[in-house]
């Protein structure tokens, strides 16, 4: 009891030191036990941020957001992320990848940088990068459909023969059964020039496209594509072998890239929705 006493004392005088009355004081030790009210706008971008795998910047975060009903402008985003120290983090390495010195047959560039195709199964882009493992080097080769940046077909190895980008374009050619006349587009490396490529693309009708040598924008939207996945997933992992890797970067194809990642040059919608929407 005289404890009690001697602590309101002790409140009593604080207050006339602070010229504040007791009951404000005991307003604002009330108010500071409330839980704070949750903003609503930073748990859902948290939310968004996390689920692009720590990939996404303010721009896509606001229309991730806007999707959802929150008006969450670009700039309010960022404030956003810097207030929850949302940042992703992006190495850059270079392995090279591209064999042109060789004497096997090459195409014309039949493509020449016509990206927005009007329809799907009309221009394909393929190429081949490199993930590194604590195994060692993992390849990958992809097809991507030009139409709506989807990509159609895939197939990973430690070294890179011509078997790789064949299983990879098989894989595109199963799942989309073109019709004859679609443009593969490529680079002029020896995978792609190699007699059982170019068999392939005679099997089923398709046309041979090559970018002209040492020109690396003519093939710029499927290597957009690599560069988006070794600095949204890659990147951001240490993968302890060859199986792991293609685990994960298979999940990343299917379920984020084609499924869910929001595509600025698609008006910010997934290749799969675009195929949905316009195909």
């Amino acid at each position: 009891m005289i404890d009690q006493w001697e602590e309101k004392a002790e409140i009593s005088r604080l207050c006339q030191l602070l010229e504040v009355s007791r009951s404000g004081y005991y307003a604002a030790r009330q108010r500071l036990r409330r839980p704070r009210a949750v903003c609503a706008q930073s748990v859902a971008l948290a939310a968004a941020f996390h689920a692009s795998d720590g990939s996404y910047g303010s721009r896509r975060l606001s229309v991730a957001l806007k999707t959802q009903g929150l008006p969450v402008g670009r700039y309010r985003a960022r404030s956003l992320m810097r207030q929850q120290k949302l940042k992703p983090s992006w190495r850059r390495k270079f392995v090279h990848t591209t064999d042109s010195k060789h004497d096997l047959p090459v195409a014309q560039n039949i493509l020449e940088r016509r990206f927005q195709p009007e329809a799907v199964n009309r221009a394909w882009a393929a190429d081949i990068t490199y993930i590194r493992t604590r195994q060692g080097w993992l390849y990958l080769a992809a097809v991507m459909d030009l139409f709506s940046r989807k990509v159609v077909g895939w197939a990973m190895a430690p070294n890179m023969p011509a078997e790789l980008v064949c299983s990879a374009l098989q894989m595109a050619i199963a799942a989309r059964q073109p019709s004859p006349g679609l443009i593969v587009h490529s680079d002029r490396g020896s995978q792609y020039a190699s007699e059982e490529h170019r068999t392939m693309l005679d099997q089923r009708g398709l046309v041979a496209s090559m970018s002209r040598k040492g020109n690396c924008w003519d093939n710029a939207v499927i290597e957009r594509f690599f560069l988006n996945l070794k600095m949204e997933r890659v990147w951001q992992r240490d993968y302890a072998n060859h199986l792991e890797a293609v685990q994960d970067i298979t999940d990343y194809i299917v379920n984020f890239y084609n499924a869910n990642r929001l595509h600025s040059t698609l008006g910010y919608r997934s290749p799969n929705e675009y195929e949905r929407c316009l195909a």
